[in-house]
Order: C-alpha cells, then structure tokens, then sequence
C-alpha cells in the first residue's frame, strides 16, 4: 500500500513537471519576439499563384525535401546530443580583423569591396552603397542562448550599433542563424530597405521595422536601385523558426549585380540542378559566396557537403569563391574544419579560384590577388 502511494506521488510529480515546461515552452513561444511573425490568410492566397507553393508550403524545385521524423530525427537526436564528435569547436578563441566605422561609412561609387563576419553574414560596398547580407551579430544562432552553440570568436569585428548607414539588407531564408531579431532590433533605423524572400517580412513587420521599407520577392524577380540590380533565385532547402511554420515562407539565393561586377550569394542549399540553371540565365559570375557547411548524410538534400559546393562553382560558371556558412558556428558533427579542407582540395582538382579571408578583413573585387591566408590553422 505504502508503496502504491509513493509511485502515485512520484507520477503526479512527473506529471506536474511535465506540464509546467509545456506551460513555459507555450509562454516562451508566443511571447518571445524572437520567433518572429505568421503569415496571414491574405498572403496565402498570394502565395498560391506562385508555381512553388503547394497545399499551403512552398516547395522545392524538384521537390527534394529532408525526412526528418521517425528513425531519421531518433538518429539525428542520437548522433548530436549523445555522440562525442571531436574537434567540432576550435580550442583556441578565433581572433577576427576588426573593423573601423568611419572606414566604411562612405563606400566609392566605383569600388566593390567586401568583409566576411564569419557564417553567412557580409558587408558588401557596391556603387556606392552599404549592403548586408544574412546579417547576424548575436553570439548564438537560437531563439534562446540555452538552446545553441555560442559563436568561436569572442569578439566581433563590428558591433552592430557601429555599423553606418545601410541602404540594403538582404535575407535569403528566415533560419536563425541568417535572420536574427537582435540585429534586426539594433540596426533597423539606419536601413533604408530589406529585400527578403516571399513571407519573410512577415517577421521583419513583427519586429516593428516599416512596412514601407521591405519587399518581398518571388524566385525569378529582379529590381533595379540605381545602378544596382537584385535578382531572387532558387536554392534547395526549407524554413520556419517555430513548431508549426515550417515552409510557410520561401528561401532563396541572390544575385547582385552592377555595371561591372556580377556576384552570386547561395544563401543555404543542397546541391541541385538550379545552380546550372542560374549559370545559364545570369553567369559566369565574377564572385560567388558559396555555402560550404553544417552538412551530415542525414539532411544531405537541404546542404551541400563540400565537394559539391565546388561543383556548384563551375555550375555557376563563377572565376573566384569564397566558401561560407562555416567558420562561426557548430551547427552539424563534423570537425570545424572540415568545410573548408575538403573544400580548398575539391576546388584545386576542378580549377576553382578560391579566396580565404580572414573574419572582418577587407578585401577588394577590383583586386587581381584576393586573400589566401590559412588562419583556421593556427586556431586549432
């Protein structure tokens, strides 16, 4: 009898427990700003007579999608949380470049430069304008810091409160760790437009930046700002920041072209024949920032391993890449790396131009030599 009674008080117990984290994880997700916004009734009756919105999702090209329930989250689950994966966080602090503010408030009219913030995250100065791309400044790429790997520099280059004036923020999918809320929060006064993919502004009206400043684009739109031209393109991958948005917004890559130079941003994609498609129609391109990490056979069709980024440059007919979405965080179980190793080894077979700058170094397009330095050596 005794015992009855003590299994009864430790069930209620667990029980209790149970139910109050579902209460604080229901609190946390409707009340965090971070999870960003829904999309509405009307934007999906929009949405609709898009050619890659199906049954209330937006859809991949060739419909390639990563399974992730039954066996293959239980391995996933497994394989991250209870398998030690070695050398998957440099030991030591990487060391970055940093950046002066009053260098890069006024970018020339007939200069390209770029500086990488590590991940996916770029300022590129072009025709004269201060644009970012995937601008991500927090430590950890999460709706919590508990819930994600802090970055592997302790320090930025530039924080985001010093950053000048922007005229654009472009965004290629709204997964944390390329759509951030406390960057977002920070530099939102100082931009004059967000360019994002179909129902990513959905967020961006949440977190209170202007309706007026953001546009919303399909795969294939264009638009010209002076004499810089944007074009929306396919990648091959997915969305959603919460349990129950999942596709609910459209991801893509990007193509920024001026009058003298064509440059191409995968944002996050699995290998696909629409990189030769966009080399076809809008190649060769004269640089391409090329995902290269956070790839494991598990979701092998939303991320390319290493081999096939460098493919994807000769798909894309590009002369010079820097390989990206490596360097910054641990978001998959290979060794940090990894990416670029095989990468630089891949790229050396096919006769790939590869550049390697180091986090918040400035380098130039109108540069013959760009940087080639092997600094992840030294943070081993």
């Amino acid at each position: 009898m005794r015992i009855k009674k003590i299994l009864k008080k430790m069930t209620l117990t667990i029980l209790s427990i149970v139910a109050i984290v579902l209460v604080i994880g229901v609190l946390f997700i409707n009340l965090s700003p971070q999870f960003g916004g829904n999309i509405s009734k009307q934007q999906k009756l929009i949405f609709e007579k898009s050619s890659n919105y199906e049954n209330g999702k937006f859809q991949n090209i060739e419909k390639a999608d990563v399974n992730m329930t039954g066996e293959n989250f239980r391995k996933m689950f497994k394989e991250y949380f209870f398998k030690k994966h070695p050398n998957t966080k440099p030991e030591n602090n990487v060391s970055v470049q940093k950046v002066d503010s009053v260098e890069i408030a006024n970018p020339i009219k007939n200069k390209t430069d770029l500086i990488w913030f590590g991940h996916s995250s770029f300022l590129i100065q072009m025709e004269g304008k201060n644009i970012l791309l995937d601008p991500v400044f927090s430590d950890v790429p999460a709706p919590h810091p508990l819930l994600g790997n802090k970055r592997f520099n302790e320090e930025l280059p530039i924080i985001a409160e010093k950053l000048p004036e922007i005229d654009m923020v472009i965004i290629s999918h709204d997964h944390y760790d390329h759509l951030d809320y406390e960057t977002i929060k920070k530099i939102k006064h100082k931009v004059k437009k967000f360019f994002v993919p179909l129902g990513v502004g959905s967020h961006l009206e949440e977190w209170k930046v202007d309706k007026n400043k953001i546009q919303e684009f399909n795969w294939w739109d264009s638009v010209k700002v002076d004499d810089v031209t944007l074009v929306c393109t396919p990648a091959q991958h997915f969305s959603g920041r919460g349990l129950f948005n999942r596709n609910s917004t459209l991801w893509s890559s990007w193509i920024l072209k001026s009058p003298s130079k064509n440059i191409f941003f995968s944002g996050d994609s699995g290998y696909g024949t629409h990189f030769k498609e966009i080399g076809d129609k809008y190649g060769p391109f004269d640089f391409a920032m090329l995902e290269c990490g956070q790839y494991n056979k598990l979701w092998k069709e939303i991320h390319m391993f290493p081999e096939e980024t460098a493919q994807t440059a000769v798909d894309l007919k590009a002369e010079k890449v820097i390989p990206i979405h490596w360097g910054a965080f641990k978001l998959a179980m290979h060794t940090w790396t990894d990416p670029i190793e095989r990468f630089i080894k891949k790229s050396n077979s096919l006769g790939v131009e590869v550049t390697t700058p180091e986090i918040g170094r400035t380098f130039s397009l109108d540069s013959m030599d760009l940087p080639k330095s092997n600094w992840w050596e030294k943070m081993k």
